[in-house]
């Protein structure tokens, strides 16, 4: 194949990111390294990102995000800037040649246009062969999906926010 494994897990469902963090927990449990970065997040409350001092030296976690959400008619300038700077931290970060890259969000990032659809391409050119890259969110450009070797689709049958019940903390965040 001459490159590393593409996983792309999209959809309207839960799920993408609890399933790419699924596989990094499977990754570093083997003594593997993994680098996430996450784009549009920014809150360091979340458990993914308070795990990372028990995890670490093989699992890093990186936040290219606000705090705040995005919004994704109208993105704030800062919200392109912080893109931009994952994106190119993401390309660095294949450098140290993790067994995971988790780009947490990159393909709803590429769907509103903070980051261009063929950057993102160009960087899974590089990606080494023993990397698997995971890109997750909703609305994963075609591209994306063309080029990966596994894609899922999460698509939501049920989900208790409609019956009013907010995120838990520990389950959903």
């Amino acid at each position: 194949m001459g490159r590393g494994y593409i996983h792309v897990y999209t959809g309207s469902g839960e799920g993408k990111t609890l399933t790419a963090f699924g596989l990094a927990l499977r990754a570093v449990g083997h003594g593997y390294k993994v680098i996430i970065v996450q784009f549009m997040k920014g809150r360091k409350d979340v458990g993914e990102y308070k795990v990372r001092a028990r995890l670490q030296p093989e699992y890093e976690i990186y936040q290219f995000g606000r705090e705040d959400f995005v919004d994704l008619e109208n993105p704030l300038p800062v919200d392109y800037e912080l893109a931009k700077k994952g994106l190119e931290f993401a390309e660095k970060a294949l450098e140290k040649r993790p067994r995971v890259l988790v780009l947490d969000e990159i393909n709803l990032v590429a769907a509103i246009g903070l980051v261009k659809v063929e950057d993102v391409l160009r960087l899974l050119e590089k990606v080494p062969e023993e990397t698997v890259v995971v890109l997750t969110g909703r609305k994963a450009p075609k591209e994306f999906i063309e080029v990966a070797d596994l894609v899922t689709e999460m698509r939501e049958i049920k989900h208790p926010y409609k019956q009013g019940i907010e995120a838990r903390k520990g389950i959903e965040y």
